[in-house]
């Protein structure tokens, strides 16, 4: 394939995205379609199961590689590991159903904002546009870059002019009705899969396939009993699978469903405005807002107005935001790159509610559609919860491996059969059936079932201690899990702020501090101004609402708040907050402040403004609240304290949360409007004010988890948008960081002119010691054994802006920093998921910990995700605790390993059964025998069955071990258990069958089943003798059988026990009640079969009598087995020390990327650098732009 015709044929779709995927063109040849349609016939439906199974496949074999502009098909792949295909038919949507003007098949575009993809999609001779739809959005071919792009978005590279002029009158008939077309309905529909559809894919699933096959096999061979059993238990699993999947997608239909019927007042150009059904809007449309509470239909951009929207179903904090207008700039820039991180300030989002509209003195407040449908942030979420990202976990892929490794040994036994069974001069069909049945016998068709279980009773212990998992796959997943991240407000800390007190700032100096709670309240001046206008609270329904901050803030004050009214300026009227001094409140010359206009508070500021108005003054004041370190630089140096960065090291050492307050006189002029007032314009040459000292005090909970998980050699890191200073000293407090360990603040800066980014190392200050020299923090290389959550003697802590400099610019150090990385401090809600990911590819299993707000991003990228919030944004993460504490994390991580090692004992079990079974055939296929009907069902139900269905029951164990369970079925203690074990089995069994042979009343074919008097067995007959013998009897009644069958079927019992280990994973197997009756019956009923002179069981079971001797001497075959299997599983291969000194006798080292680089760092004398400065290389290759994922959120941490 030459290199022009590959670029035509594949292509990237959703580039850098987290949907990424390849699409390449392929085009239907009838000739080959015919003959897929003869083999489908032909394979009686085999090869369109293949299809199914492998869609590559079926356009392979259908098709044939094109060009995209040519392709009827495409085939759709994942770029993540997985490497998932989907086929997608090609379809067209025709235009000229639309009855547009002939001119309109000219070069004229077809929708008046040229810079749409829709004109360039259209092929003009024809009026139609080539279309797929992929997870749920439309993409159309676009003939000037040969792509598939997306529709259902308003372009990004409009400018805040282009949005504000060609939208902001709204879109012309014919253009609306063009965009329905094309971009479909603004509706985010979830079918209801009916259930005959739920029933077929199931159907279809490779594993009631294969148990299809094999069931037709045993019903061929009369096993009617056990299939009968097997059909019905597969029917119940079958059942319970589609009605829990049938629940789940009636429960997120019910919850979309209200969002489609939603009425919007849209305004059409030269026709006015009129009310319509939300799932008619079109990128594009602009529609009022009126002063009601409303649900948005659709992400739209705010053009005229403001808004308070309630965003806590993207969020999880139900806290009023507030939304201001996108200025009207003749900036050629595209407006979200104008607006830089801060456009959402301007942007309503999907399935969020507005609380309140602000009209302006220009008229409603105006809004234009920018996304529709799933392209929305609500549909962003849905589309998330439709098309999980694949659990890329090592059990299951080496369970598949298992399963064809078992598959191989099935092979094996068909070859041994047909060539005995050939030999013998037995007819083909008994040949071929025999064959098969020997091929399905070492594969347990009830692996994934089983596999399933020990979820399902994980994840109903996790609901009982309010835990609840919307992804059960990810639970064994939490047992390997070695690091968790944890936000520090309301994760870590308590949720509110108690306010501690106010520093003043006069002169540039700081003044007394004025102590909360206090006798005398707050004096009038520029600190209690801004304390009392500087935030973004509102009144609904006669309660104060609003950040937590801002109500400690406002209600130390003593002032009281006013629902917004109309205050005058020159401009006009405005809508206006008033804040009064309320009855306790000091005494103020002044009647009250008008709030005038908002600059709101984002993450990525880390501040916010407020342009004020003293009732009855012409005086406008800008008063700004935020992060010190950011108010600082926009003030006047000297307004600022010399001794300021003293002052706040002070307090945030303390753990005490600091903000800092700045006020500035406003001159806008007469006719100005303070709407108009550009941020960069108002936020300069502030006066700083002082200081606000707020406490965050820890939940009780938090100390006692974080040594929990320490002494489980779990790693904890503390991630979060509060102060540097502060996060250091809670991570201290908190056991984060040990008391005797040292901090090193990492401290970055961008390249200036031709300086280049450099990188510096510092000892942090604490309370107790000062700077040290570098000898006190040399590392002890005898000592320096660094394992999962131990105690290291340093530990690094950054802001936001050192880590995204040090992915920028240093990146071939990060994975030495987080390898000690304790404390990220500062971090945007994009740094968070970044910081994930790069943790993550150090082969860290990652948990997030966070109360929804601003971690949605981090909490789905993690490998467990748990928010602590109830909200709707918690839908992002796979599991929320309704107990907002992190004892859920320990929780979790016992229940994960609880249910990682039931996973392997399950699967070992299964295993060694399906081998005991394969093996004990195998020996009796030798001389054309067969285990009876009956023998197999007490194998197959009585013990295998009802043993995988309990044997999970186990509870975790309640202390964390010091170590985590293997993560790997394939790994050399695992392999090992199974293969010894196997050899026993073998030894025993082949002992039992070549024993029997010696015995003196032994005969080949037998002519007695019943036990004589004194139970001697008489001797038979000559092998020739008994010519009366039914063919199925004598296939079936045999010594060798009645020997072999309890030594299979107590094995399977020993097997059990032997691997339902407790300690230090699970409790005690005495404290699964039901397992361990249930094996003591399965015993009692194995023994009572073999020992029982009846002649009724012996007839039903198909047994021969054997003397009482024979019988013990089979017993202590058994007790042989039981002890030798016990002390190697027991005594051996669960040894952790023993694999420990084996591992460094052979040098084995972990391959895990954080352990090689662990074993580096050791080597290196000058690691961890300190007091020194490093600099990036100029024309480095080494430049990295990490690809952050953009949250639907913009709180505080």
């Amino acid at each position: 394939m030459d290199e022009k015709f590959w670029k035509d044929h594949y292509v990237l779709l959703n580039k850098d995205e987290e949907n990424e995927l390849e699409i390449f063109g392929y085009k239907v040849q009838g000739y080959r379609k015919a003959l897929c349609i003869a083999g489908c016939i032909l394979s009686c439906g085999v090869l369109l199961l293949l299809f199914y199974w492998k869609p590559e496949w079926d356009v392979w074999a259908n098709c044939i590689p094109c060009s995209l502009e040519e392709a009827d098909v495409v085939l759709l792949r994942t770029t993540d590991e997985f490497q998932r295909c989907i086929r997608k038919k090609v379809t067209w949507i025709d235009l000229s159903t639309l009855g547009l003007p002939e001119g309109n098949k000219t070069d004229s575009p077809l929708v008046a904002d040229k810079d749409s993809v829709i004109n360039r999609a259209v092929m003009k001779s024809q009026l139609k546009i080539r279309c797929i739809q992929v997870q749920k959005i439309r993409y159309i071919w676009d003939f000037s870059v040969k792509e598939f792009k997306k529709v259902g978005s308003l372009e990004d590279s409009n400018t805040c002019h282009n949005i504000h002029h060609k939208f902001g009158d709204g879109l012309t008939r014919a253009e609306q009705k063009m965009r329905q077309l094309v971009c479909g309905p603004n509706a985010i529909e979830v079918e209801i899969h009916p259930i005959w559809k739920l029933l077929f894919k199931e159907i279809l699933n490779p594993f009631y396939v294969f148990q299809a096959f094999t069931l037709t096999l045993w019903l061929s061979q009369g096993y009617i009993e056990y299939s009968v059993a097997i059909i019905i238990l597969s029917i119940i699993s079958i059942g319970l699978t589609v009605y829990d999947l049938r629940q789940q997608s009636t429960k997120l239909h019910d919850l979309v469903k209200a969002h489609n019927k939603v009425e919007v007042r849209v305004c059409t150009k030269n026709e006015g405005c009129k009310k319509l059904e939300s799932r008619y809007l079109v990128p594009g449309d602009m529609f009022l807002l009126d002063g009601k509470k409303f649900p948005l239909p659709c992400d739209a951009v705010l053009i005229d107005g403001s808004c308070i929207v309630n965003e806590g179903m993207l969020t999880g904090e139900s806290i009023p935001v507030t939304k201001t207008s996108l200025p009207l700039t003749e900036s050629l820039m595209p407006w979200k790159t104008h607006s830089m991180e801060d456009y959402r300030r301007h942007v309503l989002f999907c399935g969020t509610e507005v609380i309140q509209a602000k009209p302006t003195g220009r008229g409603p407040v105006r809004a234009v559609v920018l996304q529709t449908g799933f392209n929305t942030a609500k549909g962003d979420l849905v589309r998330s919860i439709l098309y999980p990202k694949p659990v890329n976990f090592k059990l299951y892929r080496d369970a598949f491996k298992f399963i064809i490794g078992l598959s191989l040994i099935g092979i094996l036994g068909l070859i041994y059969t047909a060539c005995v069974f050939t030999y013998h001069k037995k007819p083909v069909a008994e040949v071929v059936t025999m064959a098969l049945l020997l091929l399905t016998s070492p594969v347990p068709p009830a692996i994934p079932a089983a596999l399933t279980t020990g979820i399902v009773y994980a994840q109903r212990r996790l609901k009982k201690k309010k835990i609840f998992c919307i992804s059960p796959q990810r639970i064994n997943i939490c047992g390997q899990i070695n690091l968790v991240c944890f936000d520090k407000t309301g994760t870590l800390t308590e949720d509110g702020l108690d306010l501690w007190g106010v520093i003043p700032s006069e002169g540039s100096r700081f003044q007394k501090t004025h102590r909360f709670p206090s006798s005398t309240p707050l004096p009038w001046g520029p600190v209690c101004g801004a304390m009392a206008s500087c935030h973004s609270l509102v009144v609904l329904d006669e309660k104060m609402q609003g950040d937590p901050l801002d109500l400690k803030m406002f209600e130390a004050t003593h002032w009281e708040i006013e629902d917004c009214s109309t205050a005058q300026d020159g401009a006009g009227t405005l809508d206006a907050c008033i804040v009064r001094p309320g009855p306790k409140a000091n005494a103020a010359p002044v009647e009250g402040i008008a709030i005038l206009h908002q600059f709101p508070f984002s993450s990525a500021l880390q501040r916010m403004s407020v342009v004020t108005q003293q009732i009855g003054k012409e005086q406008y004041d800008l008063y700004m609240k935020g992060a010190p370190e950011t108010v600082t630089s926009f003030c006047r140096q000297e307004t600022v304290p010399a001794n300021f960065v003293k002052e706040l090291k002070t307090y945030t050492s303390q753990g005490f949360r600091v903000i800092a307050l700045a006020h500035k006189e406003l001159n806008p002029g007469e006719d100005a409007d303070v709407r108009n007032l550009k941020r960069e314009e108002a936020e300069s040459d502030l006066t700083f004010l002082g200081l606000l000292v707020m406490e965050n005090r820890l939940k009780r909970e938090t100390e006692p988890v974080l040594r929990e998980l320490a002494a489980a050699r779990i790693r904890s890191v503390l991630v979060t948008g509060d102060n540097l200073q502060t996060a250091v000293t809670v991570a201290r407090s908190a056991g984060l960081v040990h008391r005797a360990s040292r901090v090193i603040v990492i401290e970055a800066n961008e390249p200036e002119g031709s300086t280049p980014a450099s990188l510096s190392w510092q000892l942090a200050e604490d309370g107790k010691t000062s700077a040290a020299g570098p000898s006190e923090i040399c590392i002890n290389h005898e000592e320096k054994v660094i394992l999962e959550g131990e105690t290291c003697n340093y530990h690094f802590a950054m802001d936001g802006k050192t880590y995204q400099i040090i992915t920028k610019h240093f990146y071939s150090l990060l994975p030495k920093i987080l390898l000690n990385g304790t404390v990220f401090a500062r971090m945007s809600p994009a740094q968070k998921s970044s910081l994930v990911e790069e943790f993550q590819k150090l082969n860290y299993y990652v948990g997030m910990c966070g109360d929804g707000a601003n971690d949605c991003g981090a909490l789905k990228v993690a490998h467990a995700g748990i928010s602590l919030s109830e909200l709707e944004a918690s839908v992002a993460s796979p599991f929320t605790s309704q107990i907002p504490n992190i004892q859920c994390v320990p929780e979790l991580i016992r229940e994960g390993r609880a249910a990682l090692v039931a996973s392997f004992a399950v699967v070992k079990y299964l295993t060694l059964y399906g081998l005991i079974q394969f093996f004990g055939t195998a020996l009796l296929f030798w001389q054309l025998q067969i285990f009876g009907n009956y023998q197999y069902f007490i194998q197959d139900i009585v013990i295998t069955l009802l043993i995988c269905l309990t044997m999970s029951l186990t509870e975790a164990y309640p202390k964390l071990a010091p170590y985590r369970p293997p993560g790997q079925l394939i790994s050399p203690p695992l392999l090992l258990s199974i293969v010894l074990n196997m050899c026993f089995t073998v030894v025993m069994q082949a002992c039992g069958f070549l024993l029997v042979k010696q015995q003196p009343w032994y005969a080949e074919v037998a002519s007695h089943r019943h036990c004589f008097t004194g139970n001697q067995t008489q001797n038979s007959t000559s092998p020739g003798g008994n010519s009366t013998t039914s063919s199925v009897n004598s296939s079936v009644l045999s010594y060798e059988g009645t020997t072999l069958w309890p030594l299979s079927s107590i094995n399977c019992i020993i097997m059990a026990f032997v691997f339902s280990k407790g300690k230090p994973f699970r409790k005690p197997i005495y404290t699964n009640y039901v397992f361990s009756v249930l094996l003591a019956l399965q015993l009692g009923i194995c023994l009572f079969l073999f020992f029982a002179d009846i002649d009724a069981v012996y007839s039903g079971m198909q047994f021969l009598c054997t003397p009482v001797i024979w019988r013990v001497y089979v017993l202590l075959m058994l007790l042989v087995t039981f002890c030798v299997s016990f002390f190697t599983e027991d005594v051996i291969l669960q040894n952790k020390h023993l694999w420990l000194l084996l591992k460094s006798s052979f040098g084995f080292q972990s391959n895990s990327q954080y352990r090689k680089w662990q074993r580096k760092l050791q080597k290196d004398p000058n690691w961890p650098p300190l007091n020194a400065k490093d600099f990036a290389a100029k024309n480095t290759n080494e430049i990295y732009v990490n690809p952050i994922y953009e949250p639907k959120a913009g709180a505080e941490g």
